[in-house]
C-alpha cells in the first residue's frame, strides 16, 4: 500500500466528518454548544477547540522540524492561527470563528498531503518538543497517523455529545473515502 496515498485518504475523511460536525453543531445555540457535557473537553466547542489545538501543535511540530522543506510548503501558513500553550485552550469561543478556522485548517493539511508530502519524506524521523519541552524523535507516518488518530478519537465525542442532542452527523466510517479496488 501506498503510505502517502494512506494519509491523503485520511486528509479527505478528516475533511468530510469536520464538516458534517460543524454542519450539525451549529443547529445548536451558543448556550447549547458551551454547556459542560462531562466530556473530556467539558462541552462541544471544547471538544472541538481541542481537535484544533491538537492539529496545531502537531502541525506546527512538523513546520518547525522541516527545516524549510518543500515538503511542509503549505505548513508556512499556519502563522495565521493562533499558537496553543495547553491542550484546553479555547482559541475560539465564538463558534463561526472556529468553524472558519477548521475550514481553513483542513484546506492546508489537504494541501500538505495531496501536493506537498513525499512517499520518501512519510519514512524520515522527526525530532520535535512537547508542549513540556522535551524533545523526542519518531517517524513522520508514525506522527500522522497519531494526528489523525487523534482527531478521530475525539470527533467521536463529539458526535455523541451531538447525538445527546438529538442532532445526526451523518456516515462517520472512514471506509466511505477509501475507493473500491478495480
Amino acid at each position: 500500500m501506498n503510505g502517502l496515498l494512506h494519509f491523503q485518504y485520511f486528509s479527505n475523511y478528516n475533511k468530510r466528518l469536520n464538516d458534517q460536525i460543524f454542519l450539525a453543531a451549529c443547529q445548536l445555540s451558543n448556550e447549547e454548544l458551551s454547556a459542560d457535557k462531562g466530556a473530556f473537553f467539558n462541552s462541544i466547542l471544547g471538544s472541538l477547540n481541542h481537535i484544533l489545538v491538537g492539529d496545531l501543535l502537531w502541525l506546527n511540530r512538523f513546520l518547525a522540524a522541516s527545516h524549510e522543506s518543500p515538503c511542509f510548503k503549505s505548513l508556512r501558513r499556519l502563522t495565521s492561527f493562533p499558537k496553543p500553550a495547553m491542550l484546553n485552550d479555547i482559541l475560539y469561543d465564538d463558534f463561526s470563528e472556529l468553524h472558519n478556522a477548521r475550514i481553513d485548517l483542513d484546506e492546508i493539511i489537504h494541501q500538505w498531503l495531496h501536493h506537498d508530502m513525499t512517499e520518501m519524506q512519510l519514512s524520515c524521523d522527526l525530532t520535535y518538543q512537547n508542549i513540556k519541552g522535551e524533545t523526542a524523535s519518531r517517524n513522520l507516518a508514525e506522527l500522522l497517523s497519531h494526528l489523525f488518530n487523534h482527531q478521530t478519537h475525539h470527533r467521536g465525542q463529539v458526535t455523541t455529545l451531538l447525538s445527546q442532542c438529538g442532532l445526526d452527523t451523518g456516515v462517520t466510517d472512514y471506509l466511505m473515502d477509501v475507493p473500491l479496488s478495480a
